[in-house]
């Protein structure tokens, strides 16, 4: 379901806010606190490089999950504790799956903006990489077809550095205001990336979040602790099976956690 972003407040927040994911140089954010932490810190190290698979069992470290992304990923306005992709990490602990996760969005940044970080970012090997970007290019009006090259050439250079991971594009949508013909087109564009490049859409991140006032922080976009907990089960719905296929272990049946 495709809300309405209230634009013009969406617009205003996403591009003002930490737009230093242009500019190519920033360091993406991870979890304050517990095992993102120490994934990061091993990121950065010389010569993290290798098979995901081999690598983790060999040393004993968990298979990791790298989420890619804006604003909306880092979790502005948030604890770290509660963006989504520290929920996922709970989720995954609650089902048994030993896997580390890693938080790298940066806000304010475009697809193009991410392309130009993927080297430093992909430097520890991952088992699951998941992409959330294009909202920012949306918000801007950039062409569909501009976004689109942008995000394939990252689907590509994921595939080529790390081609034993399992890549998760986000479904992300466009302002209604931008005219229904802009709108479909940037709907389209993700099926349509993943059919060209073989990764797995997962749904659209803002589904029942989009639009709704008590689910956003007062920018009318970003999501608040309540809208954020149902961004984690759209996330989750659509990528606990695969995690199920790519490294976690599982260890029990236990309950899955918010």
């Amino acid at each position: 379901m495709r809300g309405d972003w209230r634009a013009l407040a969406a617009l205003l927040a996403l591009v003002a806010t930490g737009c230093a994911g242009d500019g190519g140089k920033a360091k993406p954010a991870t979890q304050a606190n517990g095992p993102a932490t120490a994934a990061a810190a091993r990121a950065d190290a010389p010569g993290a490089q290798g098979d995901s698979t081999t690598d983790a069992s060999a040393s004993g470290e968990r298979p990791v999950i790298l989420f890619l992304g804006t604003s909306l990923t880092a979790g502005l306005g948030l604890d770290p504790d509660s963006a989504y992709p520290a929920r996922i990490q709970r989720k995954a602990d609650s089902a048994g799956m030993r896997f580390e996760v890693v938080n790298a969005g940066v806000s304010g940044e475009t697809s193009a903006g991410l392309l130009r970080r993927l080297e430093w970012v992909l430097r520890r090997p991952a088992a699951v990489i998941v992409v959330e970007t294009g909202a920012n290019d949306g918000l801007r009006g950039q062409p569909v077809s501009s976004t689109k090259a942008t995000i394939g050439k990252i689907l590509d250079r994921i595939h080529a550095e790390q081609p034993n991971a399992k890549v998760l594009l986000v479904q992300m949508e466009a302002p209604t205001n931008l005219g229904e013909r802009y709108t479909r087109a940037f709907h389209d564009m993700y099926p349509a990336l993943v059919r060209e490049h073989g990764v797995t859409l997962l749904p659209f991140l803002l589904e029942r979040v989009a639009g709704i006032p008590s689910l956003n922080q007062a920018d009318g976009i970003h999501p608040n602790n309540q809208g954020e907990a149902m961004v984690a089960e759209n996330v989750w719905r659509g990528m606990e099976g695969e995690l199920r296929l790519s490294g976690g272990q599982e260890v029990g049946n236990a309950p899955v956690g918010p």
